[in-house]
């Protein structure tokens, strides 16, 4: 009698299978519902769980959790690789001759690049929706997806004899000894069977994708490998969801987005530009640099009140401080390098010379403070000693890389370190925990806060970056947000290469996320610049670096802010918060003392006079996103009152012109001097 396999449940249950058995086979053992349900498996041989396709037999006994919708991580990150092979599928199909290369699936879908066939043009905008149609019909044909696992050799004479040069590349460069798979849609050797190349897994079928859940959304160029040497593809994204329902929600929240996309609302508000002179630098005018002032002066109170130091470090430091720093082995790509020699132009030959010595712009502002800590003998009893500086850095991003305000190349970080002993470490983080949870929720924000552990590649010993990570997780609990409540999570392998580091995720108006305060734990840096404070003991100890920031940068901050808001910043941090409009000439003289009676309290205030229509300059200020608009005409003059106009209220209000004063300077308060009132 042939052995059976013991496979064990979620739930604790083992059921006894045949020899060959599949996930799918022990579904349908539990129920004919599970069975319709499942997607794929967990499966765990004894060396570990893999993701598995459902019909793909076990290899002995084995732990299986069964994977079906309810599991949304692992069900969307299939189905969107299932959309991807489709898409490839349905484009062969419809221009036999097009050669297909990869097609993963991504954040919120998948793509493919592709080149078409000599006879016609590159793909375009005008493909997408016969693209589409086409997709829906493999879809419904409800397609077996078959597994196979080939040989190298196999591989690669099945895609030279089909005209897949680049299929063929790739496969000539994979290794002999590894496991390589196709996988088929529809059986194998049917009509209409088409193939692919990939690791796997996938949904048992076709059938399983709705074909309703996914939107072919734009085309793009592509280089073969992504080198711009090699042929030119191109590259078709999609959306794909588990069902229409999330992809209407998808697609309403890219319409939300495109509506909040801060460097069209940048235009419309005239806060900043960017140009090509300085490219990856922002121009800020003069309405969007008040809000980069109220946001610095609002975090100086903060800081001044959490007990840090303000300082200014230089912009150039010689290449040999970074060398020492370790920046310039694992950095120097991103750095911005100049001789320290200005050429002479007249003279002939190289602009720089060979004997010249290099210096950088600062990417980042920890060496210097160091270099500042090392003034002066340091005492244990002058720690913590909390160091802050608004550092503008300079970083070599590519220059496909950079977007609007949320990607630059010349930026401000509030940054600041903290050094401190062993015993405060716990503390600190924990006073910065609080302080970043004050900071965010005078924003509006919700956030989670996650901690990102050792990576591979790493300055430090096992038992420092043991210590490290407990010291995070430590403080994390004591401020009371290692909860499901603030989302809290650990993140293996993607800390710092010299420490791991806490960061907080916000959450903005429309539910995206934005990774943006962190705090590090630094033993590394202060050993390599040889930092050292004069313990109790008489001897010079190394204290421990805590690098900290809470908006990241003002730029990107400045950019979530303005998408967060929709523009509609709250009243303390509208660079104009209210206007005075008149409706007839008559009320100019009464428009003008409102002015200054609002100027006497406190409030940026401008006002509009013009020969227009009221409802031209109602229309022309809620564009700008000025939050109260104040019109006045022969009546309100008469009565000292006001026609009050808020920013998305439907109606106005009169009031009396000492009420809308009180209104707006209690509105334009900063929250922090509002709670200390």
């Amino acid at each position: 009698m042939t052995e059976l396999l013991k496979i064990s449940l979620p739930d604790g249950s083992v059921r006894e299978m045949p020899q060959g058995s599949t996930p799918a086979d022990v579904a349908a053992a539990i129920g004919p519902g599970l069975a319709k349900a499942a997607l794929a498996a967990r499966v765990d041989h004894g060396s570990g769980a893999e993701l598995r396709d459902l019909n793909r037999p076990f290899e002995g006994d084995a732990q299986v959790a069964l994977v079906t919708g309810r599991d949304e991580a692992e069900a969307l990150e299939l189905a969107r690789h299932d959309y991807a092979h489709v898409l490839a599928e349905a484009i062969q199909a419809l221009w036999p001759g097009t050669q297909i290369t990869f097609g993963p699936a991504t954040d919120d879908g998948f793509y493919y690049d592709v080149m078409a066939p000599a006879s016609r043009e590159p793909f375009s905008v005008d493909d997408l929706p016969a693209i589409e149609e086409k997709m829906r019909e493999i879809i419904r044909a409800d397609k077996p997806l078959v597994r196979e696992v080939w040989s190298r050799q196999q591989l690669i004479d099945k895609w030279r004899a089909d005209g897949e040069t680049f299929k063929a590349e790739w496969a000539a460069e994979l290794p002999e000894n590894e496991e390589l798979t196709v996988y088929h849609s529809g059986q194998p050797g049917s009509e209409g069977a088409w193939l692919d190349m990939c690791r796997g897994p996938h949904l048992p079928s076709t059938g399983k994708l709705d074909p309703q859940a996914f939107k072919l959304m734009r085309v793009a160029g592509a280089y073969w490998r992504g080198d711009q040497n090699n042929a030119q593809l191109t590259r078709i994204y999609g959306t794909g969801w588990l069902n229409k329902k999330q992809l209407d929600a998808h697609l309403h929240r890219l319409e939300e987005a495109a509506k909040r996309d801060h460097r069209k609302l940048g235009r419309e508000m005239d806060l900043f530009h960017l140009q090509e002179e300085a490219h990856g630098s922002v121009f800020w005018h003069p309405q969007g640099y008040q809000i980069w002032r109220e946001l610095e002066a609002y975090m100086r109170r903060k800081i001044d009140a959490g007990g840090y130091r303000e300082v200014k470090t230089p912009q150039v430091m010689d290449a040999r401080q970074w060398e020492q720093s370790g920046h310039w082995g694992k950095y120097r790509e991103n750095m911005f390098v100049i001789p320290d020699e200005v050429p002479n132009t007249e003279d002939e030959g190289p602009l720089v010379s060979e004997e010249a010595q290099w210096m950088a712009l600062k990417p980042m502002n920890c060496p210097a403070h160091v270099l500042i800590f090392r003034q002066g003998l340091k005492s244990y009893r002058d720690l913590p000693l909390r160091i802050y500086e608004n550092g503008c850095c300079h970083r070599n991003e590519p220059h496909g890389a950079l977007h609007g305000l949320m990607r630059v190349r010349q930026f401000t970080q509030d940054d600041a370190h903290i050094f401190c002993r062993e015993d405060q470490i716990v503390e600190e983080v924990r006073k910065f925990c609080e302080l970043a949870d004050g900071i965010y929720r005078d924003f509006g924000f919700t956030y989670s806060v996650k901690l990102a552990l050792r990576p591979e590649q790493r300055y430090g010993s096992d038992a420092d970056w043991d210590k490290a990570e407990a010291e995070l997780r430590q403080a994390v609990v004591d401020a009371g947000l290692a909860t499901e409540e603030y989302g809290w999570e650990e993140l293996p392998g993607e800390g710092a290469f010299y420490a791991p580091k806490l960061e907080w995720h916000l959450t903005d108006a429309i539910g995206r996320t934005w990774q943006v305060g962190t705090i590090q734990s630094d033993r590394v840096l202060p050993e390599r610049l040889d930092a050292s404070y004069v313990a109790q003991d008489g001897e010079k100890h190394r204290p421990v670096m805590l690098h900290r920031a809470i908006f990241g940068s003002y730029e990107r901050f400045i950019g979530i802010l303005i998408e967060h808001f929709a523009g509609k910043l709250p009243v303390w941090l509208a660079p104009t918060q209210a206007v005075v409009a008149t409706i007839v000439s008559d009320a100019d003289d009464y428009a003008q003392r409102v002015v200054t009676q609002l100027e006497a309290a406190g409030i940026r205030v401008e006002s509009d006079l013009r020969n227009e229509k009221i409802n031209y300059k109602v229309r022309e200020h809620s564009l700008a996103k000025v939050p109260h608009l104040l019109v006045v005409g022969k009546r309100e003059a008469e009565e000292g009152t006001v026609a009050l106009r808020t920013l998305g209220a439907e109606h106005q209000k009169v009031i009396s012109l000492d009420e809308a004063i009180a209104l707006l300077k209690r509105e334009a308060t900063p929250p922090d001097l509002a709670a200390a009132r």
